[in-house]
């Protein structure tokens, strides 16, 4: 295998991309509620404390006591007012229970429209991944056919190139597969 070291760092870097990719695609997977408490929904919920918008999971310790209940217990109890008014005004549409230290936000059954909405909410997240893998593999070749242009590589090297490229874009994709794979089925197990 001829390796350039131009090519080799384009590989690397659409290497480190697509692997983002992967990972904002997990991140997302975390935020979407499949009728089970997971404390990553409320990554993206910041509480007004002392003037300076705060993720809770910075001032609160949050746990999962049963599969369908989230325990927040808020450090500093003055805050509990301000952690209450945080969750009812995002867009969990879960209505939190304060016993004056710890909120519990109690996770209903998901219907069947709703397990439905889900997966295609989870499929347009994973295409919309899958678009970036594209796009990625893309500019790669692009600047491969340049080095190949600038007289850097053969021809049969930027073949080979761009079959490295490819085959990059299949593991993320197969990648991202599964992982959608295995949400829906978290989706769809009642």
């Amino acid at each position: 295998m001829p390796t350039n070291p131009q090519a080799t760092e384009i590989i690397g870097k659409a290497t480190v991309k697509m692997e983002k990719s992967v990972e904002f695609f997990k991140t997302e997977m975390g935020n979407i509620r499949a009728g089970r408490a997971n404390p990553q929904i409320l990554n993206k919920i910041t509480v007004n404390y002392y003037g300076t918008p705060t993720p809770i999971a910075q001032m609160a310790n949050i746990s999962v006591p049963e599969a369908r209940v989230l325990a927040i217990s808020v450090w500093d109890a003055s805050a509990l007012k301000e952690v209450n008014k945080a969750i009812l005004a995002s867009d969990l549409g879960i209505n939190p229970t304060d016993d004056g230290k710890t909120i519990r936000l109690v996770f209903p059954q998901l219907t069947e429209d709703r397990r439905k909405e889900l997966a295609k909410q989870t499929k347009k997240i994973c295409e919309d991944s899958k678009i970036a893998l594209r796009n990625e593999r893309r500019d790669a070749i692009e600047l491969i056919k340049k080095l190949k242009k600038d007289g850097a590589i053969t021809e049969d090297e930027l073949v080979l190139y761009e079959k490295d490229v490819q085959k990059l874009l299949e593991k993320y994709s197969a990648n991202l597969d599964k992982l959608l794979a295995d949400k829906e089925k978290e989706i769809f197990e009642v």
